[in-house]
């Protein structure tokens, strides 16, 4: 694609009314105050075509900044989701106008059907696998000893724009249904494979016999969290990654009826406190393990052995508030393990 074709797809469909993107997302509109929007990302403040979250601290202009921003997505790949969902500004804004409901299917999330959009992952280059180790063993802590299996069996692996790919899959079979994407330059961003359907499946790492699930917002974070753990004795777990803030991911239900113990390992801030509050209160039996810092990553490169000492997988567990803040919140959704 051209220069000049990307801009005119651009052009297209980025004055789409924010109002119609984030329906069609599955975003809550607040009932008192008509510009703010509650998304799996945090809560929205819209102003004509701008956005800000004031959890994140970022914002933007237009549709296709919005879409970025909800789904962690190139520009190229939010577009395509902008075309495929809402066509071109006009055909939105006349679909919003005669009062045309969301569709009730996945996609309307941003999760887009295999028949409407095929999975495209990134093709392996084994020429930048090298830089993609050295970024996971060097800034990320990352042990080898976990990482070259993972690697082996093709779950992590290089593009050939040297970005470091996390393979996605559901079921036994473990079939591809999508790939997290994460950037090793001085340029820090993440991302989805084109096609990825987060609703069927996942990243995930960790001893095959556990009855023990840890759920973490990135690949790299569950990697991370289970490096914490395996370096414990006699602590075995599986470490999921939800690609996001998730409050109720469908694929967890299965595993609830099949009695593993969960927990949700979501960041300790305020999207990770409020998405593991609305995931306890559907489902009580998911209780609350924070990591030490910020998130599991954090918590490896920063402090390693205070965090090993500190995030022990189990029981019992009290009831615990850091500041007013999370005090506030429900005592199911406080718990964290005693140290």
């Amino acid at each position: 694609m051209t220069r000049r074709d990307f801009r005119r797809r651009a052009d297209a469909v980025r004055s789409i009314p924010l109002e119609t993107v984030l329906t069609h997302w599955g975003a809550q509109r607040d009932r008192r105050d008509r510009n703010q929007w509650r998304t799996e990302r945090g809560p929205l403040s819209v102003t004509s075509a701008k956005f800000f979250n004031w959890h994140l601290e970022r914002g933007g202009g237009g549709a296709i900044d919005l879409v970025m921003h909800l789904g962690n997505l190139e520009a190229d790949a939010a577009i395509a989701w902008l075309e495929q969902h809402l066509g071109s500004a006009p055909a939105a804004a006349s679909s919003a106008a005669a009062g045309e409901p969301p569709s009730p299917s996945s996609s309307s999330r941003g999760e887009a059907s295999a028949p409407a959009r095929a999975l495209r992952l990134p093709p392996a280059n084994l020429a930048q696998l090298d830089r993609v180790r050295r970024y996971l063993t060097g800034p990320r802590c990352l042990a080898a000893g976990i990482l070259e299996p993972l690697i082996d069996a093709g779950k992590v692996y290089a593009d050939q724009r040297g970005n470091a790919v996390f393979l996605m899959v559901a079921g036994k079979p473990n079939r591809p249904i999508g790939a997290e994407l994460r950037g090793t330059g001085e340029r820090v961003w993440r991302g989805l494979a084109p096609g990825t359907r987060k609703d069927a499946g996942y990243f995930w790492v960790g001893a095959k016999g556990s009855r023990t699930i840890v759920l973490c917002e990135s690949a790299i974070d569950a990697i991370s969290c289970y490096q914490l753990h395996s370096m414990q004795r006699h602590t075995e777990c599986i470490c999921i990654s939800t690609a996001g803030v998730r409050s109720d991911p469908p694929w967890l239900h299965p595993l609830m009826a099949r009695g593993y113990h969960i927990y949700c390992g979501f960041d300790d801030d305020e999207p990770g406190e409020a998405a593991s509050c609305q995931l306890i209160t559907r489902h009580p039996s998911i209780q609350r393990l924070r990591p030490s810092a910020h998130d599991w990553n954090d918590a490896l490169t920063a402090k390693p052995l205070s965090a090993i000492n500190s995030t022990r997988l189990p029981t019992p567990f009290r009831c615990y508030s850091k500041d007013s803040k999370i005090a506030s919140l429900p005592a199911a959704c406080c718990l964290v393990p005693r140290g």
